[in-house]
């Protein structure tokens, strides 16, 4: 049976509300493990907080909806689940360096409900992965609800004050190599040949049974491609034969690309058949070959053709297919490969909502991201954007929202569009508009700058565990400057100043 947390002390374990933390160390761990203990130990916010996590379930081994919390085995407390998930965002490592410190580091230990001694209970690595993965957006975007009101309670904030908040989109890259034509066809025809190839060894069937050889012979085509160069002779007969050896080079790629992929063919439809392995078993090799299909096509007509590919039938990577080609401007950052997030940040520093934005720009947005702020956290009145987000229709639907829109016109200004810009109340936000760069440069080092996670859904759950955890973090700043002018205040001002 799985449960969010023991509430059974064993012997020997510390309560976390009585774990302490140095209030004079200067790294992330203590900040972070102070915003967890507040939400322990607040029975209010807790009892939301636990009630949410409760529905993170696995899914069923038959596949019949999710596991019963009731029968079965025990599995991870969806407690340490969220407070390794949160560490791992916030400090930006990889899940080795989080086995480590669940198994290593005291207060951590103490924050996961261990004692300091006769509790020899160790975290395997893939046990930490698959629990991890159980968090879903959805319930990310819920606790983090909580977390941001707990921090509006936290400063006082009263629920007639109204909240401000500023938005603005970065890129968030994707674990993938630079894409060209030619290794994505490399990547497509190399996965179908070794799920063939080990498919085939685990049924003692010897049809692929040359499948090095066959990745050598295809290499070194894929290579003497590599290494050819446009001929930037005078000379027009040079270059006429440069091309000529380019295309050559490229046809017999081609050509033993088109030979795996039909050789590929019919041993899935073998597998599937006459061996009995299910369709579902099948899908990536499916994928592979329709990659494979797509990139012949492609390189067929750009270099044999001459045609230009439009740029919304290219695929970035194979393996993580929602990858975009952005281009921002950025001076040095010619192009960025992942995508887009939108952030809304409120006065008080705390990231509100998130949106991953799959093949749409900042103008497309603005509207549905007040709207799901809004829908959230009701106070919001106010909001700053830059010009990226400008749009006529923009102008005059966010005006429904909210009551005091602060988005810049792109292009020359008429009279109307001065007098609006010039209002003391946009001139105050638009200043305060650059502090949401903050908070983006803030994301990216604690873990938000490039996602290592698999698949559109693992990308949209590391998004919103960095959101959480970095409202966590923030929720135990606020608490710690709390705590120290009180303390503060105590001493006195003589001893302060000492």
């Amino acid at each position: 049976m799985r449960t969010v947390i023991q509430p059974q002390l064993k012997f020997g374990e510390t309560d976390i509300a009585a774990i302490v933390l140095d209030p004079k160390s200067r790294d992330d761990i203590p900040q972070l493990l102070r915003g967890l203990q507040y939400i322990y130990t607040e029975i209010e916010l807790r009892q939301r907080v636990f009630a949410i996590l409760e529905e993170m379930m696995p899914d069923r081994a038959d596949g019949k909806g999710k596991a019963s919390r009731q029968t079965g085995r025990p599995g991870m407390e969806q407690w340490k689940i969220l407070v390794l998930g949160v560490l791992r965002l916030s400090l930006n490592v990889d899940y080795d360096r989080i086995q480590e410190l669940a198994n290593q580091h005291k207060t951590i230990r103490q924050m996961l409900g261990h004692s300091d001694w006769l509790d020899e209970q160790v975290y395997e690595l893939q046990t930490i992965r698959d629990n991890v993965s159980l968090l879903t957006p959805e319930i990310l975007d819920r606790i983090n609800q909580e977390v941001v009101n707990a921090g509006h309670s936290l400063l006082k904030k009263s629920a007639e004050e109204p909240l401000k908040a500023r938005a603005d989109s970065a890129v968030v890259k994707t674990d993938v190599h630079f894409p060209t034509d030619t290794n994505l066809l490399w990547d497509a025809i190399r996965k179908a040949i070794q799920t063939c190839a080990t498919l085939c060894d685990a049924l003692d069937l010897t049809e692929w049974r040359q499948s090095a050889y066959h990745l050598r012979c295809f290499k070194k085509s894929y290579r003497l491609i590599q290494k050819l160069k446009h001929s930037t002779s005078q000379d027009e007969a040079k270059r006429q034969a440069k091309q000529a050896q380019i295309e050559a080079a490229y046809q017999t790629y081609l050509d033993q690309a088109e030979t795996y992929a039909q050789r590929a063919h019919p041993t899935r439809q073998r597998l599937n058949q006459a061996h009995g392995i299910p369709a579902a078993m099948l899908v990536k090799l499916d994928e592979y070959l329709k990659h494979a299909e797509r990139q012949i096509d492609q390189i067929r007509r750009r270099v044999l053709q001459g045609e230009t590919i439009p740029h919304g039938e290219k695929v970035f990577s194979i393996f993580q297919t929602h990858t975009e080609w952005i281009s921002k401007g950025k001076a040095g950052v010619p192009v960025e490969l992942g995508l887009r997030v939108a952030i809304v940040e409120d006065q008080h520093r705390f990231i509100l909502h998130h949106q991953v934005m799959k093949k749409t720009t900042d103008d497309k947005i603005a509207v549905s991201l007040v709207e799901q702020t809004q829908t959230r956290f009701p106070a919001l009145k106010a909001m700053s954007f830059d010009k990226g987000f400008h749009s006529p229709a923009n102008q005059t639907d966010l005006k429904q929202w909210l009551d005091t829109v602060v988005l810049p016109k792109k292009g020359r200004l008429s009279e109307v569009d001065k007098a609006r810009e010039s209002a003391p109340e946009f001139v105050r936000l638009r200043r305060q508009h650059s502090a949401v760069e903050s908070a983006i440069n803030a994301l990216g080092v604690h873990g938000l700058d490039k996602c290592p996670d698999h698949g559109i859904d693992g990308f949209k759950r590391y998004v919103a565990l960095a959101i959480v955890a970095r409202n966590i973090q923030r929720l135990g700043a606020v608490l710690r400057e709390q705590e120290q002018q009180a303390a503060d205040r105590r001493r006195g001002p003589y001893k302060k100043a000492a």
